[in-house]
């Protein structure tokens, strides 16, 4: 595979992420209330947020982008062939994808299929000793999930566009600090782009990130103040009692 790279131009090779014609609210997804008016995700930057409640619609984003790309719909890339007919995105035939530079290597990382890729790569390795150098030298079943994970991101990025849906499953508070640190690392670096699910505040809180919020509105940029995630933590952290007086109550 021929390696891309953007020298000193450091501009998102994935320019935008829209959808084409009129969508059938009455068929998935766009049933889905943020995405009953369809996509039109405008990317200006090289880290990008999707964030919403669960349903909302950001996964059947990530997945129709993934599969635009051609990664394999279970995680990982275009390299990676295993359980290839067991997803298709429903989105993906009516997404289109805007590029400055159109790339061929990436990652799309599924939290939930993160088994099955780590079991996958441990056949590889049996097959063909030295495979696992790429992701730390040993089996990603061998550490912890997190772990694993992490060892991914700061071995295995470099260069390409890297779609994560909900990193933050695995990681706690402190290793998703460390992955904001591999993320600025790549971003300074250049040649890395970033297209992630989420619902932590620690994460898209990444200084300059664009943030999409998926709702009954549609999909809009917002601040990172203007989550309702970061509000509603902001709001339980500074007064949790009366979050739990209000819980825990026995009032109907």
């Amino acid at each position: 595979m021929t390696k891309q790279t953007v020298g000193s131009d450091n501009r998102p090779f994935l320019k935008a992420v829209t959808t084409l014609g009129k969508p059938d609210t009455s068929r998935y997804p766009f049933n889905i209330p943020a995405l009953s008016q369809g996509v039109n995700i405008q990317i200006t930057r090289n880290i990008t947020f999707l964030v919403g409640e669960n349903g909302s619609g950001k996964s059947t984003i990530l997945e129709a982008v993934a599969e635009k790309c051609g990664f394999n719909a279970m995680g990982g890339n275009r390299n990676h062939n295993y359980l290839v007919d067991t997803l298709q995105s429903e989105l993906a035939p009516f997404l289109r994808l805007s590029w400055r530079q159109k790339l061929t290597q990436g990652f799309f990382m599924r939290a939930e299929s993160f088994f099955n890729f780590a079991t996958y790569m441990d056949q590889i390795e049996s097959e063909s000793p030295g495979v696992l150098g790429a992701y730390g030298g040993k089996s990603l079943h061998s550490q912890s999930h997190g772990e694993a994970l992490l060892s991914l991101f700061a071995n295995r990025f470099s260069e390409g566009i890297y779609l994560l849906d909900e990193p933050e499953a695995a990681l706690s508070p402190q290793r998703q600090l460390s992955f904001l640190r591999i993320l600025y690392e790549l971003e300074r670096r250049g040649g890395a782009q970033f297209l992630i699910a989420s619902h932590s505040p620690l994460l898209f809180s990444y200084p300059n990130a664009t943030i999409f919020v998926l709702d009954s509105d549609g999909v809009r940029e917002v601040s990172f103040q203007e989550t309702e995630h970061y509000m509603l933590m902001k709001r339980f952290l500074d007064s949790p009692d009366r979050y739990f007086h209000y819980l825990f109550s026995d009032a109907d």
